[in-house]
């Protein structure tokens, strides 16, 4: 008899070996192409969302107005001035106008503020009709939320004294009767996310000062760097 034509069992048992090495190789690759894929969507997405919502709040604070939002008849003491901005390290209150997408009916009190959610901090923003204003009226609608996986957030202001000189950053604003030269907001996201928040420094354009500092003031200069250097100290 002629011996039968076949593949032997070590034979079979070494294609089959190979084959799921091939193939195990091959689900690898596919696997991390599409993690890569996703991760990179996932970066892109952050980066739109964080890149909108950079400009909006810039543009929001670059527009404030010196309208005062909590002003009653009658109030003529030093104590009871009219509020034009309120800030502390967690919230700010302004009068500016909004886009018309989100608000109608002229200049409205806008509040940006950083309170507990879901997934963290969160960035929101409340607005109301800056006529016949009442606290109350903020919270009449959901808030709007800006940014979200906040780790830690602090707004800071740009002052000048009697001498118009600037002062150093503060995370308080008491001059509650006039605008900052300038706020900024700080923020650091929690871990796993895939972008930073650049640093914020608006400056509000209705100050005439304001405008000849950004064009070439070495004070003001002096003042932005102080700032990112306290950045940097705290990372």
């Amino acid at each position: 008899m002629k011996p039968s034509k076949g593949f032997t069992l070590v034979e079979l048992l070494l294609a089959i070996t190979l084959l799921s090495i091939l193939l195990a190789l091959a689900y690898g690759g596919l696997h991390a192409a599409t993690q890569a894929t996703d991760r990179g969507q996932t970066i892109l997405e952050e980066s739109g969302r964080l890149r909108m919502a950079h400009q909006f709040v810039h543009k929001q604070l670059n527009q404030a107005i010196p309208l005062a939002f909590n002003q009653q008849e009658g109030k003529t003491t030093e104590e009871d001035k009219a509020e034009i901005f309120d800030g502390s390290s967690n919230s700010i209150r302004f009068v500016g106008p909004m886009p018309g997408y989100l608000g109608f009916g002229g200049p409205q009190v806008q509040q940006l503020s950083i309170v507990s959610g879901e997934d963290g901090l969160e960035l929101v923003l409340e607005h109301a009709l800056v006529q016949g204003f009442e606290e109350s009226r903020l919270t009449e609608r959901a808030p709007i939320g800006l940014i979200d996986h906040i780790a830690s957030a602090e707004f800071s202001f740009l002052g000048r004294d009697e001498n118009g000189e600037l002062l150093p950053w503060s995370s308080v604003w008491e001059k509650t009767d006039t605008l900052p030269v300038a706020i900024s907001l700080d923020i650091e996201f929690e871990e796993g996310r895939y972008t930073d928040w650049p640093l914020l420094v608006a400056a509000i354009k209705i100050d005439g000062s304001v405008v000849d500092g950004i064009d070439g003031s070495v004070s003001y200069n002096s003042a932005i760097k102080q700032l990112i250097d306290r950045r940097q100290k705290r990372n």
